[in-house]
């Protein structure tokens, strides 16, 4: 498979009231296409800090961010913004949705942002969409009329409206209870067998095991790399990376 995300010794330092906390201490790691990819760790760990700088949502302090060619680390806030909108899907734990939007303008948003001009080509695709993630029928209702699973599906479907490169999702199960999470999770598979690249935040060993690799994090650093499928062995390996790093 060829390479899609190239990171190269990447750091990042924030400035809490005069003191320097390093949330990422030299990443360095490749994500080929097609690949699902879940970062573990605990909090604190950098999990959400590497996500955002690989979503071109935040800048790092040294290294280098690649996707798709894109060298994220060069580029000026205008580049930025643009990248973001064309090459990147979000997902969030809280959903973000415009409350005051219906379910189909929700979904229409961000290919409207990216200013594309074919109306009828938009609201074909996010018809598509909500159709395939089985909530067709919501799409004259508001966020608040839906259940969480099913705001989440809504927000999968906005997020996939531009036909992203790269899918990343901050703990997409996080707030959801266990049936609705493991139906997030198998549209999650679901795309990615049809191609879409996807990068998941996650604590739980469950979700985890869904992707096909796991990187495990703590405190700041890439201290594992393993395949998915096993959440029970998954669990015991992150056990296993925050006794080796404390010890």
């Amino acid at each position: 498979m060829s390479c899609l995300v190239e990171i190269t010794d990447l750091k990042k330092t924030y400035d809490t009231g005069g003191v320097a906390f390093e949330a990422l201490k030299g990443i360095s790691l490749d994500i080929s296409v097609s690949d699902f990819v879940a970062i573990m760790g605990p909090s604190g760990s950098g999990k959400s800090t590497l996500l955002h700088l690989v979503g071109g949502l935040d800048r790092p302090t040294a290294g280098s961010v690649k996707v798709d060619g894109h060298a994220l680390h060069t580029m000026d806030e205008t580049a930025l913004a643009k990248f973001r909108r064309t090459h990147v899907g979000f997902v969030f734990q809280f959903f973000n949705l415009v409350d005051n939007l219906t379910i189909q303008m929700n979904v229409e948003l961000p290919a409207l942002l990216a200013k594309r001009k074919d109306r009828r080509a938009i609201r074909k695709r996010a018809n598509e969409l909500l159709a395939s993630l089985g909530i067709a029928e919501q799409a004259p209702k508001y966020p608040w009329e839906l259940s969480g699973g099913q705001q989440q599906r809504v927000a999968i479907a906005r997020a996939l409206i531009n036909h992203p490169t790269l899918l990343l999702a901050d703990e997409p199960t996080g707030n959801l209870d266990g049936a609705s999470g493991q139906e997030v999770l198998d549209i999650l598979n679901a795309f990615n067998r049809r191609g879409q690249t996807t990068l998941i935040v996650t604590h739980d060993a469950v979700a985890a095991a869904e992707a096909r690799r796991v990187l495990f994090l703590y405190d700041g650093r890439l201290v594992g790399d393993a395949p998915g499928g096993d959440a029970r062995r998954i669990a015991q390996q992150l056990a296993g990376s925050e006794q080796e790093c404390v010890g």
